[in-house]
């Protein structure tokens, strides 16, 4: 193969779904060690070229080309033997093996026709390593949280000696620490003559680590750029078609009563912990912190899928129990969870469904669903909100990740609460989606309802909050007004320093 010879190249490929042409004459290249990021609106077809090139699906059409010569990628093994791996976005992982199996599952090292448990484990704990991880590879993958699963994930795709590695959102769950050691290791396998095809909806990653990017909008080739010239604007421009609305809010918004009040709440996670923290009316507040500080367990206590150890929880001025979410709901508090597709929506029923949720008792008459009352509710959040879909009845499943979001909102929104939790709101969802949904929490805040969100992104928070509160291993090591925050003062908080003039709760 000559140095010109690209090390995959994919000509003019297209795939169509029933009702949808996913790729339209899309076309690639990626040279030998090199990053090329695909980035893309949901629904541009980034996941559906990816499983192509993975053996996964098959194209209608096109050409795939591997060091010149045509192959046929028609299966996961036909992929594999060609030195193709791809991590999922998606985890696809076995709760119920240890760490070691799951890296090497369905290859396991063999001697005198058994497994070789020794190598198993010694090969496993070089990849870890690797990786940075300290933990032990006869760990039950069930015991661990979700960013180190996506680290075992990742070993396990590297466990393959592939020489082209798709990483589809590989950062959605880590920590910035573990996303510093995976951007070491990616630099590793790129001098190391790796190439990787990179998706991410995190444009300063794009930035920071792409040789080239390719953009996607519709199934169709938007663009492409050259390391001098990726930019967020031009990423933006090329993606959605159009510049998004800029700018950081530099006041906080005006706020009214205190609509939630937290007061000494432990949490079974850390019972050593008692927090307090209030939101008003027309407030949004942002919840920051390393994965593992206690967010999401936090917000869970709060609406009650967690056991209150202790404390007070108010919403208007009505006490909760904290026995059952059903009680938070009924006094106005409401919670979009982290995983929208395991938490949030039942994936196999129709929007309409989905977006009455929450609020089927009223559209009940005497125990039977009013399916009138029901169908009209979907139509107007449907419009309401811009959820892009072919009706009342689409299969939820099939709606991109960011039009997701909107009907796990939607269906709170059809009960008018007036606070709003929400954990990771954009975690996974594309640029143009995310600004939807900073639009809609803006909107609610103007309406008078109180918003309190757990967000991993500190370009999100800054964009969106009026007030941080930062944890740390349980506790809320520190208070950022608008004026104060900034990304350096949020992580000294987050790893435990101290902040001059940061209130500490």
């Amino acid at each position: 193969m000559s140095a010109a010879t690209p090390l995959l190249e994919v000509r003019a490929l297209s795939k169509s779904f029933p009702g949808v042409r996913a790729l339209d004459r899309v076309s690639l290249t990626l040279h030998r060690g090199e990053l090329l990021a695909v980035v893309g609106e949901n629904g541009a077809g980034k996941s559906t070229l990816m499983k192509v090139l993975a053996g996964i699906q098959s194209p209608d059409s096109g050409e795939i080309f591997i060091e010149g010569a045509p192959v046929r990628l028609d299966t996961v093994q036909r992929a594999t033997t060609h030195g193709i791996a791809l991590i999922h976005q998606e985890l696809n992982l076995a709760e119920n093996l240890d760490v070691a199996a799951n890296i090497f599952l369905g290859r396991e090292p063999r001697k005198f026709g058994f497994i070789d448990g020794g190598k198993l484990r010694a090969d496993a704990g070089a990849l870890l390593q690797r990786l940075g991880m300290t933990i032990s590879p006869s760990t039950g993958l069930h015991s661990l949280a979700i960013g180190h699963r996506q680290m075992i994930e990742i070993a396990k795709a590297l466990s393959k000696n592939a020489r082209i590695l798709i990483m589809d959102e590989p950062t959605s769950s880590l920590s910035s620490r573990e996303t510093e050691q995976l951007f070491r290791v990616i630099g590793e396998l790129k001098s190391a003559g790796v190439s990787i095809i990179y998706i991410s909806h995190h444009m300063s990653e794009v930035r920071a680590l792409a040789d080239r990017v390719t953009v996607l909008r519709d199934g169709k080739n938007a663009g492409e750029l050259q390391r001098g010239e990726i930019s967020h604007d031009r990423l933006v421009r090329l993606m959605v078609g159009r510049d998004l609305a800029k700018g950081a809010r530099e006041d906080s918004a005006p706020t009214g009563e205190i609509v939630l009040d937290v007061d000494g709440v432990v949490t079974d996670a850390y019972p050593a912990e008692r927090t307090d923290l209030q939101v008003r009316t027309g407030e949004i507040v942002a919840i920051a912190g390393l994965v593992g500080a206690g967010r999401t367990e936090l917000l869970e206590t709060l609406f009650g899928v967690r056991r209150r150890l202790g404390g007070t929880v108010r919403v208007g001025g009505q006490v909760l129990r904290g026995a059952s979410p059903r009680e938070a709901v009924s006094a106005g508090l409401a919670l979009a969870p982290e995983d929208r597709k395991r938490c949030g929506l039942v994936l196999d029923m129709f929007l309409r469904e989905n977006l009455s949720l929450v609020a089927a008792a009223d559209d009940a008459r005497f125990g039977f669903l009013n399916q009138r009352r029901e169908r009209g509710r979907s139509i107007e959040l449907t419009e309401q909100l811009g959820i892009r879909a072919r009706g009342p009845k689409q299969v939820v499943k099939f709606l991109s990740g960011g039009n997701q979001q909107k009907v796990v909102l939607g269906k709170w929104l059809a009960l008018q609460p007036r606070v709003l939790m929400l954990d990771e709101p954009t975690r996974g969802i594309d640029v143009g989606a995310k600004d939807e949904i900073y639009k809609l929490m803006r909107r609610l805040a103007g309406e008078g309802v109180g918003l309190i969100f757990a967000s991993s992104e500190l370009e999100e928070i800054l964009l969106v909050a009026d007030r941080v509160l930062v944890m740390h291993e349980g506790r809320i090591a520190g208070e950022l007004s608008r004026a104060e925050m900034d990304e350096e003062a949020i992580m000294r908080l987050a790893t435990g320093g101290a902040v001059a003039g940061a209130g500490v709760a």
